[in-house]
């Protein structure tokens, strides 16, 4: 490690002084405390093709004139790894010669974060016999892993500061965190830190627009109506679902006026509003940390291609590579593979379907009676080992379909795969929620005609609105997600460290004590004894293992909890309250990880967070679209402005009652049985032999044909998705545009208005596509300016 200032100097000269008085200090001599990397092999027996290996490696790097110390400690071999002060030189002057930072001040400093930034690339570019690399050897057992080492100063440093829970509400030191884990990092908590911030206020307003439906809970002449009806709804499904007064939902309705009010509807438009502008203000942020960082205009291309030159003067550039098959191939599999996720989605509602039915015919009077509550159980249990299962089988897939794209760069990998798992990940979470929120209720068919799948009746809403089932999956899965997750990694991680600590105190009995003036040389440098060395690289070794993915998973974690705040927020506007507490202790408990329980993430030096900027920029596309679609079709507000501008008492001019009066009424059909409902719904009892009439919701005449109410409110449902989504709402104009003087409304304008959305977002997806699959810039004309600046680069060196 490299001092950073002259007192670090002076302070441990004072201390070897102390120690040895009789021997001088010689301040001008390197001071080594620690080694750029460390690998780990189990000991073979000689001769064999894996100690072949071994060797042959080893070899490779000696000719790159990097040190290798070998420590043997029971049956593993640790190999402590230190990269000559030559490599790092011509790394700082390339830097200081390329484009990407010929203006930077520090090129004069290589702190440790930047030794095993160069070293790790060199290890993973270093090749034996058939271009077989560390990680191929790694996975053939010839090594077992490798890493860096803690720094026991810099470590404590930010323990105190950051990594503890009395920190909760304390500013994090950045620029610390910057110098140990390198910017890549930084930036993620700085991100994350801008992202909690900005949650305070739409968690503000999503707990008033809580308190305001809740403030009206017992006054809304709509709960009083369903409360006080005594209307008989039809069974919602066969054999064991009695027909029941549709005051028993009386407390059902109450829950779905606290998510379903006219306040939920300014609060989508502000969360919109707040999804665009925190990303803005973000930019804003980033750029005055990154200035101060001087890496404002670095590249991480360009770095990598830097590295290379260090790594091998005789290398030659990667090139470029496109091909339109290729692209073909990819954007196919791609598709078909979220035709799978869909398809999962699709199995699970099938699931729930039939095992609800079987349960119903179950002889058993338990299974009977609770047959729909225990299909839900068993569907939620499959639901979440499916995404178990998914996330695993779409890491893969992403990986394989970047390796069919064959990029250049990491960097162009890294961006590939970001996309590709994000993607997956966001159907394989969200599908579900789509189900719920745009088709459960609405594909169901009506009585005496209702759609069956293998003679299984599907699902329906509550007669109160299906807006409450989106709400109940969307608590469910934020609750239950972010509180599992955060309990699994506070007792995972400290489990690891409780036992690490047992396996350290046996280690500490079998090395010995180690004192540091025995770790001085003759000549007056500190080199760490054999004893000092082995301690110290067991108790990095027994931490947890960190890899590429490591903060990368914290990235997803956080940009789908990004997604559920903001797509889904009409639904449950608590959401952002939630993310707010989870944010919180998020920040600390990955610091807690990263710094005490984990081996030290390798120091990465970028300028942002990279692709994520762009994903978060579709998401919040994609959260004003997707509320505009539940405002517009899940929500009964548009129902209820229709009525009470169109067919309420206030709308006929009677203005003696309330101008919703009647509204539940209006909104449900009759059904009339042939028989009875007995009869029709295979029902076991006799309560309702003689009852030959029931009411469900739906817009439908007595022959079940659809009336011109329910083809007006598509109408004005599409023509709000289409004014909510451009911006420029203003719902109350649409009812008062001569709309009165039309009682008939066809179904052809609402036809059209769905295929007017429709195209508009298939035109959009489709602009995305076309973007990715043709190239902005022709593949020989970026191979030129690649050679050209590796060309460049090199008689630079030379």
């Amino acid at each position: 490690m490299y001092f950073k200032n002259t007192e670090d100097k002076m302070e441990l000269q004072e201390k070897e002084n102390d120690d040895q008085s009789d021997e001088p200090f010689f301040p001008s001599l390197f001071v080594h405390t620690t080694f750029d990397f460390l690998l780990v092999a189990i000991k073979q027996e000689p001769h064999t093709e894996k100690s072949k290996k071994q060797e042959e490696f080893l070899d490779k790097l000696k000719k790159k004139k990097i040190t290798i110390t070998s420590i043997d400690h029971e049956d593993k071999i640790f190999l402590g790894l230190r990269a000559p002060n030559e490599i790092f030189e011509d790394y700082q002057y390339l830097i200081k010669v390329s484009d990407a930072c010929n203006w930077c001040k520090d090129e004069n400093k290589i702190n440790q974060a930047n030794r095993i930034r160069i070293v790790h690339f060199i290890l993973n570019n270093t090749h034996i016999r058939t271009n077989e690399n560390l990680e191929k050897l790694k996975m053939e057992g010839v090594f077992e892993t490798m890493f860096c080492l803690h720094e026991k100063k810099e470590q404590k440093n930010l323990r105190k500061k950051w990594a503890r829970w009395s920190a909760l509400f304390t500013s994090q030191p950045f620029d610390e965190i910057k110098c140990y884990f390198g910017e890549k990092v930084a930036l993620y908590y700085l991100w994350l830190n801008w992202y909690t911030i900005l949650l305070i206020p739409a968690a503000a307003l999503g707990v008033v627009i809580f308190l305001y439906g809740l403030a009206f809970f017992n006054t809304s002449p709509l709960i009083k109506e369903v409360c006080d009806s005594n209307v008989t709804m039809c069974p919602s499904c066969d054999r064991v679902c009695e027909p029941r007064q549709l005051s028993e939902t009386c407390t059902y309705a109450k829950v779905s006026h606290l998510f379903d009010n006219e306040g939920t509807v300014a609060f989508a438009m502000f969360m919109a509003i707040w999804a665009t502008a925190f990303l803005e203000f973000w930019k804003r942020h980033r750029a005055r940390y990154v200035s101060e960082w001087k890496v404002y205009d670095w590249s991480e291309e360009e770095e990598e291609l830097i590295m290379e030159i260090v790594n091998d003067i005789e290398c030659e550039p990667k090139d470029f590579k496109h091909s339109y098959f290729q692209s073909t191939l990819v954007l196919i599999l791609f598709t078909a593979m979220l035709m799978v996720i869909i398809g999962i989605t699709h199995a699970l509602v099938v699931f729930r379907v039939m095992t609800a039915s079987w349960f119903s015919r179950s002889e058993s009077d338990f299974l009977e009676e609770k047959a729909n509550m225990l299909a839900m159980l068993l569907g939620a249990v499959l639901h979440y080992v499916t995404i178990q299962i998914m996330t695993r089988v779409n890491r893969w897939v992403s990986l394989k379909l970047c390796d069919l794209e064959e990029l250049n760069s990491l960097a162009a990998k890294e961006r590939s795969f970001t996309v590709k798992m994000f993607t997956f990940q966001f159907f394989t979470l969200f599908s579900s929620l789509f189900y719920v929120a745009f088709f459960l209720g609405r594909i169901n068919g009506h009585p005496t005609n209702y759609v069956r799948l293998a003679g299984f009746r599907l699902e329906e809403c509550h007669p109160s609105g299906c807006l409450t089932d989106l709400f109940i999956q969307m608590a469910v899965i934020m609750l239950l997600k972010q509180t599992l997750n955060n309990v699994l990694e506070i007792l995972v991680p400290w489990a690891m460290n409780f036992l690490r600590r047992k396996t350290a105190r046996r280690l500490k009995r079998q090395c010995g004590k180690c004192y540091r003036k025995f770790c001085r040389e003759k000549q007056g440098r500190v080199e760490a004894c054999d004893v000092c060395k082995r301690r110290d690289w067991l108790r990095n070794y027994h931490l947890g293992n960190t890899d590429a993915f490591s903060l990368f998973n914290e990235f997803l974690e956080m940009v789908i909890q990004f997604s559920f705040t903001t797509t889904f927020v009409a639904a449950f506007p608590l959401a952002p309250l939630l993310a707010l507490m989870n944010n919180i202790i998020e920040i600390r408990l990955d610091a807690i990880k990263m710094v005490r329980y984990e081996r030290r993430l390798i120091p990465r030096k970028t300028s942002d967070i990279g692709i994520w900027t762009e994903v978060l920029e579709a998401v919040g596309v994609f959260a004003v679209i997707i509320n505009g679609l539940v405002i517009g079709i899940s929500s009964d507000f548009i129902p209820r402005l229709v009525y009470h501008y169109h067919y309420g008492p206030c709308a006929k001019g009677i203005y003696s009652t309330h101008c919703m009066q009647g509204y539940i009424n209006d909104t449900l059909s009759v059904a009339f049985m042939k028989t009875n409902i007995k009869d029709e719904y295979m029902l076991k009892t006799n309560d309702y032999a003689n009852v030959t009439q029931c009411s469900y919701r739906d817009y439908r005449n007595q022959d079940y044909s659809l009336t011109s109410q329910f083809w007006l409110v598509l109408a004005i449902r599409f023509a709000f998705i289409i004014l909510f989504e451009v911006g420029s709402w203003n719902i109350a104009n649409i009812f008062k545009i001569k709309i009165r003087k039309r009682t008939e409304f066809d179904c052809l304008t609402s036809f059209c208005l769905v295929c007017v959305i429709c195209l508009q977002h298939v035109v959009v997806v489709c602009k995305f596509i076309a973007a990715w699959f043709v190239p902005e810039n022709p593949v020989k004309v970026k191979n030129g300016r690649l050679h050209d600046k590796m060309d460049r680069l090199k008689s630079e060196l030379k």
